[in-house]
């Protein structure tokens, strides 16, 4: 019929990306990111998050809440049924599940350090895959849009072979078991590089949200500088200038090379610490949202509850809005609904 165009004759959205992970947009939950504070996840962060319109959880987690060091290929099952509580409350609230070992046999960003090397060590190598195997054996029949899995927290010190080498094996290990499993690794260097050399393996990649940390870690106990209170743009006056071009090209830039090939990708960390100025970390989220939106890509803050947060971030510059026993910035929350 005349006016009426088939779907063949309609041009096509020269926004659209085609970046191969879903829109993602949602918070890293900690409660077993550290086995010291080991806890079940909680059914009201999922409801929340449901209800202002995320679809995503991250969960960093340490091996050490359900095994030990001494007997790696020991697992505890009330402990596993924990995560699969999680797991179960994402399905529920349509909230995709990203499980992330945050401390794996044989790897840490954070001390204490693993007793041996999973970069160089087949020990430790053959149990991160193990760990990995029982998860993907144990969660088969979930499908991939509700569950994926996100290998190795922020490799560093670690060259691209050996990186590849490993993720490889682990990723082979899973596949025997679920092979239509959706795998996303993190980048080099603390999750900041793509990994060209991972292209054909089937995985997404996930890529972090910190820069520049001057911005972003200001005042961070662990991170040992003396930077002055930020500004953003960041010094616009001086010889480093940091603003959202920069942002673009020196950060983001070579993760849509990546993409351009055919790689998902997905930034699975980012935030701005609690002592960065309210209105500094508001305006560079935009920017960096801004670029990720471009791009296509989704994103998990660091964190829903806590520090980086946009409940009980314990800021001193924010008029908190009391919700549900929590103290609410609603501003970074309207902020984050917007993208």
């Amino acid at each position: 019929m005349a006016g009426i165009l088939t779907p063949a004759f309609v041009k096509s959205n020269p926004l659209t990306v085609p970046n191969k992970l879903p829109l993602w947009r949602g918070f890293n939950l900690l409660e077993k990111f550290n086995g010291d504070h080991n806890q079940p996840f909680q059914k009201t962060d999922f409801q929340m998050m449901a209800k202002w319109g995320f679809n995503f959880a991250r969960l960093p987690m340490s091996y050490h809440c359900w095994s030990k060091p001494d007997n790696w290929l020991q697992m505890d099952e009330n402990v596993l049924k924990e995560i699969d509580q999680a797991i179960e409350h994402g399905i529920k609230y349509k909230i995709h599940v990203n499980l992330n070992l945050h401390r794996i046999p044989g790897y840490c960003v954070n001390p204490p350090d693993e007793p041996l090397n999973l970069w160089k060590d087949d020990q430790a190598l053959e149990a991160a895959a193990f760990h990995w195997q029982t998860f993907a054996k144990r969660y088969k029949r979930i499908n991939s849009k509700k569950l994926s899995f996100d290998l190795i927290n922020e490799p560093s010190n670690v060259d691209e072979q050996d990186y590849v080498r490993v993720v490889t094996r682990i990723v082979n290990a899973i596949r025997q078991e679920d092979p239509d499993r959706l795998i996303v690794i993190d980048g080099l260097h603390y999750g900041t590089k793509p990994v060209f050399g991972a292209a054909d393996l089937n995985v997404g990649q996930s890529t972090r949200g910190y820069g520049p940390m001057q911005v972003s870690h200001y005042k961070a106990s662990w991170v040992k500088a003396d930077w002055n209170v930020p500004t953003w743009p960041l010094n616009p006056d001086g010889n480093d200038m940091w603003d959202k071009d920069r942002l673009k090209r020196d950060i983001f830039d070579p993760w849509k090379n990546l993409m351009d090939k055919g790689v998902g990708v997905h930034v699975g960390e980012w935030g701005a610490y609690q002592h960065t100025p309210h209105d500094v970390s508001l305006a560079w989220m935009k920017d960096n949202l801004e670029i990720w939106k471009e791009n296509g890509w989704g994103w998990s803050l660091w964190n829903l509850r806590g520090s980086f947060g946009i409940l009980d971030s314990e800021r001193q510059d924010v008029t908190y809005e009391d919700y549900n026993g929590h103290k609410l910035d609603r501003k970074m929350l309207e902020l984050l609904q917007q993208y």
